[in-house]
């Protein structure tokens, strides 16, 4: 298995087991992919839920330039509920699994179709 593979069923375990969630393996494969390189840098791999800069970007980058949703209070709700359901004293938020799980709460599949 390559690097990605390996990284891709950490973060269906993740979903699995920290997430409570069923992930679509192809979705997720796609998802993982578009995180580009940072998945393989561990400062980059997560998401710091503790700063707000960090939860800044993930509304800028993701949730508004990827998936092309209007800014408003239901994104940073929605970036707060994922992050509550994975788990604040969870150390490691995996970013393809945040985003997953943003692109799902959205409903948003069809930008990886």
């Amino acid at each position: 298995m390559s690097k990605r593979d390996d990284l891709i069923a950490k973060y269906a375990d993740d979903l699995k087991n920290k997430m409570g969630m069923a992930p679509d393996m192809d979705l997720l494969t796609k998802v993982t992919i578009g995180c580009g390189p940072s998945i393989y840098n561990a400062d980059s791999a997560t998401v710091a839920a503790g700063q707000p800069k960090e939860l800044e970007t993930v509304k800028n980058n993701f949730l508004i330039k990827k998936l092309g949703l209007s800014d408003g209070p239901k994104l940073d709700e929605a970036i707060n509920a994922v992050i509550e359901k994975y788990g604040k004293s969870e150390r490691n938020k995996y970013r393809a699994v945040v985003y997953y799980a943003l692109t799902k709460h959205f409903g948003k599949e069809s930008v990886y179709g």
